[in-house]
């Protein structure tokens, strides 16, 4: 009769095992256990348009209120489909073969501890269905919040000018501040540099060919690409910049969360930190004068009477000779350029001084 034998004589009389009726048994337990649990995962990720992956979403889901592990969530986002979209290769967009000034690295050696120490800048192409347009951004490295930025179906100086003035114009830095980019054309013509000049704002340039100089930008293009511009279809210049305003302005500025940041959004982090220090704003970045592990040079030590002569590690480049700057502290000289055509470095081995000499 139904409920009077138990079911360790169902088992035996059905001939399974007890282990198997309960592994028969879980997935439908389990299954209306996580409803509630989809759902929520499924409402996050439709609200982000399926531009975060299982951590992002792991993490919002902790900011409202749920217990939830990462990899639970994976396993759930993969079940139903609801993986993030893929990013596309990258594909390098920067000219620096050209006559224009180079400037000294300073980024490599700040170490930033407020908004308005360092900016950020670079430019990327977006396809549209009959034409190419170019994105000109500016972001600040310490909160990662884009602060400025121009779009326009030329690369001319304009487009790079235009996104550095609407970031002066609702930061209004203070004197002092680091711009850095690549070596591009538009950030080392005329019309950029004396903008600069004229804001007191340092001149920062990559290293040739290395784009990690410049990650911090590089990084947020890939978001920008793999979120937002991968993911829509757009009829023309006015339809992309109407979803880039939306995306940058509304969304990646206030909404999504940077793992970078303690997985905060850009300006929810800069109002946490002007909450906890109000004077945090108004420090200077440090300048590290050394690599680290170069702050004793080897040869120094050896001619301080070391025995045993350590091997040398790999030198500063011609484009990372700290030129302009002394070891009698880390306060920068004015800023000099670090142009290979018009000047040569020479390094004094003993002491790790470089100044410029003309050839």
């Amino acid at each position: 009769m139904p409920g009077t034998l138990s079911v360790e004589r169902m088992c035996r009389a059905a001939d399974v095992s007890r282990a198997g009726f309960y592994g028969w048994l879980e997935p439908c337990m389990r299954s209306a256990e996580e409803m509630p649990l989809r759902a929520a995962i499924q409402q996050v990720v439709l609200e982000h348009r399926r531009r975060y992956g299982y951590r992002r979403v792991a993490r919002e889901l902790r900011r409202r209120g749920m217990i939830v592990n990462h990899k639970r969530v994976a396993r759930l986002m993969r079940e139903d489909h609801l993986l993030a979209v893929q990013a596309k290769a990258f594909v390098a967009t920067t000219d620096s073969d050209r006559p224009l000034q180079i400037y000294l690295n300073l980024a490599a050696r700040l170490q930033v501890t407020a908004i308005n120490q360092l900016w950020v800048a670079d430019i990327t192409y977006i396809r549209l269905a009959s034409e190419f347009v170019y994105l000109a951004v500016v972001l600040d490295a310490f909160s990662r919040k884009v602060v400025g930025w121009a779009l326009d179906r030329t690369l001319a100086a304009s487009l790079t000018v235009s996104a550095l003035e609407q970031a002066i114009a609702q930061r209004q830095p203070p004197p002092g501040l680091v711009h850095h980019s690549d070596r591009g054309l538009q950030y080392g013509s005329r019309e950029y540099v004396e903008l600069l000049q004229r804001h007191h704002i340092d001149p920062s340039m990559s290293r040739a060919g290395n784009p990690y100089d410049n990650a911090f930008c590089e990084s947020f293009l890939r978001t920008l690409k793999r979120e937002e511009i991968d993911a829509g279809t757009y009829r023309d210049l006015e339809d992309l910049r109407v979803h880039l305003e939306e995306f940058l302005e509304r969304y990646y500025n206030r909404c999504r969360l940077h793992s970078a940041l303690g997985y905060k959004p850009p300006e929810e982090f800069e109002q946490t930190v002007t909450a906890q220090d109000h004077n945090h704003a108004c420090t200077a970045a440090s300048l590290s004068f050394f690599r680290h592990g170069e702050a004793i040079h080897p040869m120094l030590a050896a001619h301080a009477g070391s025995r045993r002569q350590r091997p040398l590690p790999a030198l500063i480049g011609t484009d990372e000779s700290p030129a302009g700057y002394s070891l009698a502290g880390c306060a920068p000289a004015e800023p000099a350029s670090a142009s290979p055509a018009s000047h040569r470095i020479d390094q004094d081995p003993v002491h790790g001084i470089t100044k410029n000499s003309k050839p």
